[in-house]
């Protein structure tokens, strides 16, 4: 029962020990403070219409610029198997389409601008800074 009670209160010691630097360091992290200034919002549009499409933006003082629009499309899936065997009919569904565009300043004061689309072919980054795949 002692040799238990001694390994028990052994193990109990190590985690204590080996939490504790990260208390300290999770402490250290806390008490760095940032220099970064508050953005402000210079402007902003939010159109949501009737038939679901929808346009919205906004700039801020930071140099940052967000675009994005939305529409419903329509599109024939075409006949298909489930995982189950069942056969599917082609068929018609509405699938949301977003575009848009964001941009920053990086730090070295580079402009990144990234485009996409997102539809029923999935999300599709366009930017001078993405990595391009091998021809």
């Amino acid at each position: 029962m002692y040799k238990f009670a001694i390994v028990l209160l052994s193990a109990v010691l190590f985690a204590i020990v080996l939490a504790r630097p990260a208390e300290e360091e999770a402490a250290a992290r806390a008490a760095v403070t940032t220099t970064t200034t508050p953005a402000t919002i210079l402007k902003q549009v939010d159109v949501t219409n009737p038939d679901g499409s929808y346009n919205n933006s906004y700039e801020t003082s930071n140099g940052i610029k967000v675009e994005n629009a939305g529409y419903l499309k329509k599109i024939v899936v075409p006949k298909q198997e489930s995982t189950d065997g069942q056969v599917i009919e082609e068929h018609e569904e509405l699938v949301l389409v977003q575009t848009g565009l964001y941009s920053y300043s990086d730090p070295e004061g580079n402009i990144i601008t990234l485009r996409y689309v997102a539809d029923e072919n999935g999300f599709q980054p366009q930017g001078d800074h993405l990595p391009v795949p091998p021809a």
